[in-house]
């Protein structure tokens, strides 16, 4: 089966946020004047850490939204690279994710799927304010019909409660909902799930060791326009 052919009949397509439809870029450029190369290191540093703080809450059952869980995170990578004495470099770092761009084809992506007659939602990790502040920055707003938060359940992804939110909301079940992600593990947890999964591996990365995976890998979003057949 080719991959536009495991896509056949989908009419509702959910997107992951951060990282896939909305670009947080170079999350750390306002540490390089202090800390040089070693900022790349740092943001992969708070990266680690917030998807680390993230499943760990859920699996303990004590949930924190994303915002808080970011927050820790960079205090944690900060104090580890001997910047926590910097209250100025936390805020410049935190507002990073306040309003992304969105990637240069998300827009068109979208457009094309809605003139289709095709449902658009994202599902997010992100609480409700911060993805509204996201999803308005980056106009993206009047092209979706839904912006699904974790908030609802108190969970994250890949929780299997956290997709059901999207088959909930449209009212189909998990195999009529295309998923796309520029994350293996949230690919994964999709996959499992029951939706079919699109990954945006833009990076070239090796598929992750998890028991589901992708049913295509891309390495575009303007990719996703060529498996819904519009």
């Amino acid at each position: 089966m080719n991959a536009a052919a495991a896509f056949a009949g989908i009419r509702v397509w959910v997107f992951d946020a951060y990282g896939t439809l909305l670009d947080v870029g170079d999350l750390t450029a306002a540490a390089r004047p202090r800390l040089g190369e070693r900022a790349t290191a740092l943001g992969d540093l708070i990266r680690r850490k917030q998807l680390e703080y993230s499943w760990l809450r859920t699996l303990m059952g004590r949930h924190a939204d994303f915002r808080q869980v970011t927050a820790d995170a960079l205090d944690y990578a900060l104090e580890a690279f001997g910047c926590s004495d910097d209250p100025a470099l936390r805020a410049a770092l935190l507002d990073r994710w306040r309003a992304p761009r969105p990637y240069p084809d998300a827009l068109a992506l979208l457009d094309r799927l809605r003139a289709a007659g095709m449902a658009t939602a994202i599902l997010s990790n992100g609480p409700p304010a911060m993805l509204g502040e996201a999803v308005a920055a980056a106009g993206l707003g009047d092209r979706l019909d839904a912006v699904l938060s974790v908030e609802a359940v108190g969970r994250y992804k890949p929780h299997p409660e956290v997709y059901a939110l999207a088959s909930a909301r449209f009212g189909v079940t998990p195999g009529a909902i295309g998923f796309v992600s520029g994350n293996g593990w949230d690919v994964a947890g999709a996959a499992a799930f029951g939706f079919r999964v699109a990954w945006v591996n833009r990076a070239g990365a090796p598929r992750e060791r998890l028991p589901a995976g992708p049913a295509a890998v891309i390495a575009s979003l303007a990719e996703v326009a060529t498996l819904a057949g519009v």
